[in-house]
């Protein structure tokens, strides 16, 4: 059995001077920042008095941790581990990066969003990156070999948008006390819901140890950059659990999904529902070719510029009409498609040759996640979401033997067509012992209700009981 994983940080110099947050009725202000050798020079970051424009060092210095105890009896030599901050994900060979993606428990558990691909395509095509308040600030451990064995997909924010796990208010108690809420550390894949790793290490017989050690270093950057907080959204259940002996406060939320029972059709996984539900759907499908409508699913080459020129299109409509403002860029949909080939699907609805709608899915190891759906502005055909983001994703899991379907956050409506919901999580570290304690005795309340809520609405899924009862047994409380 593997000793208790230890790792004992040996400290550099703060680099900020006195905390500027303590200051009433400062609204945030916008950041700036230039990149020179190895530094990051940032310009008014955000709580700084407004006015204020002088240019302060950020100089985040490698630390070095000794990791004692072992993984086995027979490595009981201490290991030194140098864990450092860079400013993009291109400051660290994909390879690498990947290599600390892999979940070692499952390595056949496949995320698509850990992987240097789509983070980087985030950052080359301008959608997370400073200009719009995600300044990439990744952690980075190596041992003594140099060997990079572990990194965090951290960025430093100055608002809550694209996260999916909503602290507005939080930011708002904040200021009503005179304290500023951003900026913020952020562990997350930007505008992305979808639960995964975020500590990510090497497999090797000492990752205990530098899962520990980056931790340590998120704390200390954490305090070092004198921001508020640092936020850790939808990590693994494994990591919620232990970052709870962390200090970290514990919320809970719900996203919606779909199994897949073995099955060997569409048509087997309605004879699993409840016969007004499976009559529903069913009547739902057959408006699809009456209104002349043609549903394809496309993957890897099969999809062409063009097409992610039109999905654009569908995109910035449902941003305009529902978001105010869009989070990607043109251009990240074309990387996305050069970099991650096959692992992407689009799927498109054609009406008299003319593609009028779509909905974008990643491909995982046992997972189908759907992420994106829209349509042209004069677009309007009864049940065509539910066709294009539902029905295709599960008719799609099934023909690849996937295990599920994550159709993203919220929506009720899910649920009678076949996605349960489920326990998501997040992990959040507050400087301010006051605030955190406060904000710790919210979220004991907030997650009954939220145990509540998942309860009543899996017991008023469509499935018929025994099936309901089976997956209520498999999945447990979910927390």
């Amino acid at each position: 059995m593997a000793s208790p994983a230890v790792a004992t940080r040996h400290p550099s110099p703060s680099f900020f001077g006195p905390d500027p947050r303590r200051r009433r009725g400062h609204s945030p202000s916008n950041l700036g920042f230039r990149r020179s050798g190895l530094q990051l020079k940032v310009t008014a970051i955000f709580g700084w008095i407004k006015g204020d424009t002088r240019t302060r060092e950020l100089n985040p210095s490698a630390e070095s941790y000794t990791l004692t105890g072992s993984a086995s009896e027979a490595d009981t030599k201490p290991r030194e581990v140098s864990v450092a901050v860079v400013s993009s994900i291109m400051d660290i060979p994909s390879a690498d990066w990947d290599a600390c993606a892999v979940d070692s428990v499952d390595p056949d558990n496949f995320n698509p969003f850990l992987t240097h691909a789509f983070l980087s395509s985030l950052e080359e095509s301008g959608s997370a990156v400073k200009e719009t308040g995600w300044l990439p600030l990744h952690v980075v451990a190596r041992d003594e070999n140099e060997t990079v064995v572990g990194v965090v997909p951290l960025y430093l924010k100055s608002h809550s948008r694209g996260e999916f796990v909503f602290d507005q208010s939080w930011a708002e108690a904040y200021y009503s006390y005179g304290l500023e809420y951003y900026p913020k550390l952020q562990s997350c894949v930007p505008f992305t819901p979808v639960t995964g790793q975020r500590i990510l290490v090497r497999d090797t017989p000492y990752r205990d140890q530098v899962f520990e050690a980056l931790v340590k270093e998120l704390k200390s950057l954490t305090t070092k950059l004198k921001v508020s907080s640092l936020h850790i959204t939808f990590p693994s259940e494994g990591e919620f659990s232990k970052l709870k002996d962390s200090e970290f406060l514990q919320r809970i939320g719900m996203q919606y999904h779909w199994r897949n029972r073995d099955y060997r059709s569409f048509d087997e996984f309605l004879m699993d529902l409840k016969q007004p539900k499976r009559k529903n759907i069913r009547q739902e499908r057959k408006k699809i070719p009456a209104q002349n409508l043609k549903m394809k699913r496309l993957r890897g080459d099969e999809i062409k510029s063009e097409h992610w020129d039109t999905f654009y299109k569908f995109y910035r409509n449902t941003t305009d009409n529902h978001w105010g403002r869009p989070y990607l860029t043109r251009e990240f949909f074309h990387r996305l498609g050069e970099k991650m080939g096959d692992k992407v699907m689009l799927i498109v609805a054609e009406h008299d040759d003319k593609h009028v709608a779509g909905a974008l899915n990643l491909i995982g190891g046992d997972t189908l996640f759907g992420r994106l759906w829209g349509c042209l502005p004069d677009a309007y055909f009864p049940n065509l979401h539910f066709e294009a983001c539902y029905y295709q994703a599960i008719e799609a899991a099934i023909e690849l033997n996937l295990s599920k379907v994550e159709a993203g956050a919220q929506g009720e409506h899910k649920i009678q067509r076949g996605y349960l919901p489920v326990t998501t999580y997040s992990c959040h570290y507050f400087l301010d012992p006051g605030f955190g304690a406060a904000i710790g005795n919210y979220l004991a309340h907030e997650t009954a209700q939220v145990k509540h809520v998942i309860k009543v609405l899996h017991d008023s899924g469509p499935y018929k009981e025994d099936i309901l009862n089976e997956f209520l047994l498999t999945q447990g409380d979910g927390v």
